[in-house]
């Protein structure tokens, strides 16, 4: 038998973290032989690899004399032996590559030396704030791991939406892929990657599923000014998932600067909003030692608070259920 595909591109990848070469393989970017592959594929001799665009993460100083990650530790929410959960800001990556030096894992491994063990247990886009698990042992990266790969977890988000979202839209079922756009002119770099909702039999169409609760109107003075403050929760984690679901009909995230409106985003931005208005505010999972149900909650960051009625705070302040898996 062959190689792991994921232990083979560990070895040659050694600057890209490993949450990074796992989400690579899930979104089907990995082909082994034109076809799509699985992190426990065996590789044999002859086969055609190809992987997609790589960036290699920015080693610590003395490594090939580039610098060091800046040491910081982020607001915590939860923390025991064996992991940790942070409320990352917006603006801040979770893991360097693709033009970013560093992000939250290198900054809070330089930020604790004596860490033995630090490893993503899953992602939030850039943009994206709120509750993010870093796993301390090995045996919880792959507990917790297995519970997202199997939606053992119960994630829900916080999203302001242009518009009056209709509270009978419950269940977005919609096929995502990914696409590149054109580069700059003269240019031979690909352009940024996007994704979009596509037919069920498009040959990269990755099955994408949605849960959404209306949790309050919300008028802005702008023009028009009507939003909808929504509880999303995902069944599956495809890259821009909420964004693009949401998009797609019609109520793109109030500040997205990729699928949303410009000028909307504009008259935003002089409102204070000056960043994407997607937060990732609660988190179910078992405990990968202890067996106990988790929940979590990060509350909203004070610029996203600043923008909302007191009515639309007084529908977050309802406790979520305990549920033994959404």
């Amino acid at each position: 038998m062959g190689q792991r595909l994921d232990n083979f591109l560990f070895r040659e990848l050694k600057g890209v973290p490993k949450t990074h070469v796992y989400r690579i393989i899930r979104s089907g970017e990995v082909r082994i032989n034109k076809g799509r592959a699985q992190a426990e594929t065996r590789l044999e001799a002859g086969d055609v690899l190809r992987l997609p665009p790589l960036r290699m993460a920015a080693r610590p100083e003395g490594a090939g004399g580039l610098p060091a990650a800046p040491p910081r530790e982020f607001p915590l929410l939860y923390e025991d032996d064996a992991l940790l959960a942070l409320d990352k800001p917006a603006g801040v990556a979770v893991h360097g590559g693709s033009g970013v030096s560093s992000g939250v894992i290198e900054q809070l491994r330089t930020a604790r030396p004596a860490a033995r063990f630090l490893e993503l247990v899953h992602r939030l886009d850039r943009e994206t704030s709120g509750i993010l698990l870093v796993a301390k042992k090995r045996s919880a990266l792959t507990g917790l791991q297995d519970q997202f790969r199997e939606r053992e977890t119960g994630k829900t988000y916080l999203a302001l939406v242009e518009g009056d979202w209709p509270a009978n839209k419950k269940v977005l079922d919609a096929p995502l892929a990914r696409y590149l756009l054109p580069g700059k002119p003269g240019s031979s770099e690909p352009g940024e990657r996007r994704v979009r909702v596509v037919a069920k039999d498009h040959p990269d169409a990755m099955r994408a599923v949605t849960l959404v609760k209306v949790l309050a109107r919300v008028s802005l003075p702008i023009e028009p000014g009507a939003f909808s403050l929504l509880g999303v929760t995902i069944k599956t984690g495809r890259t821009h998932q909420i964004r693009v679901h949401l998009a797609s009909g019609g109520h793109a995230i109030a500040g997205d600067d990729k699928y949303g409106d410009f000028e909307r985003n504009r008259a935003l931005q002089k409102l204070g909003l000056k960043r994407m208005f997607l937060h990732a505010w609660r988190l179910q999972f078992t405990h990968p030692a202890s067996g106990e149900r988790m929940a979590l909650q990060a509350e909203l960051p004070p610029e996203l608070r600043a923008l909302m009625p007191q009515s639309a705070l007084d529908a977050l302040a309802v406790p979520a259920p305990l549920l033994a898996h959404d």
